[in-house]
């Protein structure tokens, strides 16, 4: 096919493959890599998810408040999430990413099926916190993958077309864990979505190829330069005004995703009476929509920066969607009827979900080579420490100190306080985007001359 002939400029042909790397010239495997990246997010998000579905059950079972299952569904999974993220990615820029993205798929699907096995909450805390460990070293080696595998042209399309499986992933976690909480309880649930990513894993280990290190970056790159040392890469990134606003956007609208991710289904119980298999099938059918704004959000982007001559569109379609998203917030937590809750949910999650792709991109464009590993796992850090950690935490405090007066819609409204959020991620999408070109400018010559 014709893919190294979209690119805009040179720089973005891959170079001629031969010998052992004839697969790369391959687009068939190209995207067979990409369809298994994107299966093994997939497995990621829904045993991530499982959580989110199941927290009523939970609840009522161990005995606990809001507050405590806020601290289970962010806090125990955000500190080792983000803490080993960096040292795996660091892994994964001086090792093969193939080997790592493997074990970490093992690790996090067999710590799943180990919160079914919890006999209390500091158990089910713990095996919570293994599967964030496992889960971190999840996407920092597939966007390194990926952006050695498309040229930059089609990579934010690509990083897109792989943040699906947070929508898609989340539709069937829903669905599958609604319904199978139904039918045999939540502890076998966690058993039942954990133990067949082990499945992925070996497919991961034993079909995937690892290629040469910036084989899309165009002749004119260093690909055999040695990965720099971390320090010198957050010291790089820091440099990067475009990259740390960007950060602080995607971490600031985090915490509105993360807190729905998290209280969901608890609101559509409690405020609507559902049960859990009706929570999970609504919330399936709108994550499956969603999945629209995750590609339209990379999509987006790299249309309009070709036709505008403006890169600058990777923080602008971003932003606008993050603050699009907050009127239909307050549509979508605060009428009483479903006639309107259910259209504005659909129009929310797909502006929620319109910012990995593009937001991914930057991270990927402003590193160097022997940095996007690393430069990934430092957006997640940033965005998982404040968005995972703050956003359940603070809706179920909310939801705890508002139950006197509100009883069972509490939730509602602490939803509502979280999603104001927004404002703040679309400002510094704006700002960042003063500075993006000025730093691609930066990297590109690094590349040239490292």
């Amino acid at each position: 096919m014709g893919e190294r002939h979209l690119s805009t400029t040179p720089s973005d042909a891959p170079r001629t493959a031969s010998g052992s790397d004839a697969y790369l010239s391959n687009p068939m495997y190209r995207w067979y890599v990409l369809g298994l990246l994107v299966v093994s997010y997939v497995f990621n998000v829904i045993d991530r998810g499982a959580l989110g579905i199941l927290v009523q059950p939970i609840k009522q079972e161990l005995q606990i408040s809001d507050t405590a299952m806020g601290m289970l569904t962010g806090l125990a999974f955000a500190i080792f999430y983000s803490i080993m993220g960096i040292p795996i990615a660091r892994l994964a820029d001086r090792w093969q990413r193939v080997k790592v993205l493997a074990l970490a798929v093992a690790l996090w699907s067999v710590a799943t099926a180990a919160c079914g096995a919890a006999v209390n909450y500091l158990t089910l805390f713990i095996a919570r916190s293994a599967t964030g460990v496992g889960e971190a070293g999840g996407s920092p080696p597939s966007h390194s993958l990926i952006s050695d595998y498309f040229p930059a042209a089609k990579r934010a399309t690509a990083l897109a077309i792989y943040a699906m499986a947070v929508p898609f992933g989340t539709a069937l976690g829903a669905f599958f864990s609604g319904n199978l909480n139904v039918m045999f309880g939540w502890r076998v649930t966690f058993m039942l979505v954990g133990l067949p990513g082990l499945v992925v894993a070996l497919l991961v280990l034993f079909t995937l190829k690892e290629p040469p290190r910036g084989y899309s970056d165009g002749p004119g790159v260093q690909r055999n330069a040695e990965a720099p040392p971390f320090l010198e890469v957050f010291r790089f990134l820091l440099t990067r005004r475009s990259f740390m606003h960007m950060s602080l956007a995607a971490a600031l609208h985090a915490v509105v995703w993360y807190s729905g991710s998290a209280w969901n289904a608890t609101f559509f119980i409690r405020s609507h009476g559902m049960d859990t298999a009706s929570a999970g099938n609504y919330l399936a059918i709108f994550a499956l929509v969603g999945t629209i704004g995750s590609f339209l959000g990379g999509y987006l982007s790299d249309r309009l920066s070709v036709w505008r001559n403006d890169r600058r569109w990777y923080m602008w379609v971003p932003g606008a969607a993050c603050l699009l998203m907050v009127p239909f917030q307050f549509l979508s937590y605060m009428s009483p009827t479903l006639d309107v809750v259910v259209p504005s949910f659909i129009v929310m999650v797909v502006l929620a979900s319109m910012f990995f792709g593009p937001s991914f991109a930057v991270a990927q464009s402003v590193a160097t080579l022997r940095m996007r590993a690393v430069s990934t796992s430092v957006l997640l850090f940033v965005q998982t420490i404040i968005g995972l950690c703050v956003g359940p935490l603070v809706a179920g405090f909310l939801s705890d100190h508002l139950a006197p007066q509100f009883g069972e819609h509490s939730l509602r409204y602490g939803l509502v306080v979280i999603g104001l959020a927004n404002i703040w991620a679309a400002v510094h999408y704006m700002i960042g985007g003063r500075h993006y070109r000025a730093d691609l400018e930066q990297t590109a010559r690094l590349n040239e001359n490292t």
